[in-house]
């Protein structure tokens, strides 16, 4: 893998990695266009890791007050007002230990999917961009939303996020459509679908440490190390640009992208 290579997938991952498009999905369409597909699997992980890097800066704020949230809750010292934050983290565990029994199921039960399948991919979670959003406003209008995650819903969007590992399937986009479906307001379905990203990553990374000797043969430090940045400094500004259109509503505009890319896909890259 060249530089240029590295830095194109970087700045790939970065992007689609919170834009509800499917950064899986993109690197393999990517991937098969440069012709890498011998590249191991733990490369991607690192650029995951790095937009969690991403991840932790943005919502430096509220990680640090869930972790005070929970450590008061362990040493039995909780205040007063950390009954609904307390449910947010519960949630967040809940929805961490549903998505890796779904992730573990999904790795050792489903092989690798040829592209056709990633295409259909992004028709699905078009679909879901489209009906979630519309959904959420006819909530907001109708019976208005909640600000916090109870644990059911956690779990149930942990679901989603399972579900989102497969290539084509938007994690952010499927966290956040389940977010919205559970009827929680679109700030704080923005919010937690990040948070509740950051143990999946973790926990991706490592279960796929063992070959991170292979990626180095395979890729290069320079190359390696290059992507790994690209995908810090556009995971970050996309990030910051998702947030406020999650919070405008603007979601369904991705799925008008996805569709096209979708069907031109099918059509001619399969």
């Amino acid at each position: 893998m060249s530089v240029i290579q590295s830095l194109l997938l970087g700045i790939l991952q970065g992007i689609a990695e919170f834009l509800p498009i499917s950064s899986s999905g993109h690197l393999a369409v990517a991937k098969a266009i440069f012709n890498l597909s011998e590249i191991p699997l733990v490369y991607d992980v690192l650029l995951h890791l790095a937009t969690l890097l991403a991840v932790c800066l943005v919502f430096r704020h509220t990680i640090a007050d869930l972790f005070g949230v929970l450590f008061r809750w362990i040493g039995r010292k909780a205040c007063n007002d950390d009954g609904p934050k307390q449910k947010m983290v519960l949630s967040i565990i809940l929805g961490t230990i549903v998505t890796g029994v779904l992730g573990i199921l999904s790795s050792k039960l489903i092989p690798e999917l040829p592209l056709f399948y990633v295409y259909i991919g992004f028709l699905i979670t078009a679909a879901l961009l489209i009906f979630s959003s519309r959904y959420s406003s006819y909530v907001i209008k109708s019976r208005g939303t909640d600000t916090f995650v109870s644990p059911l819903k956690g779990a149930f969007i942990g679901l989603a996020q399972g579900i989102g590992t497969l290539p084509g399937i938007s994690r952010s986009g499927i966290t956040i459509s389940a977010s919205l479906f559970a009827g929680i307001d679109r700030k704080t379905a923005g919010e937690y679908s990040f948070v509740l990203s950051i143990p999946a990553v973790l926990g991706a990374f490592i279960l796929e440490a063992k070959d991170l000797g292979e990626v180095s043969e395979a890729v290069g430090f320079l190359p390696l190390a290059v992507g790994f940045i690209a995908a810090f400094v556009a995971g970050f500004f996309a990030l910051k640009f998702l947030v406020k259109l999650i919070n405008k509503g603007k979601l369904e505009y991705f799925a008008w992208y996805l569709i096209p890319l979708a069907v031109v896909g099918l059509i001619f890259f399969r």
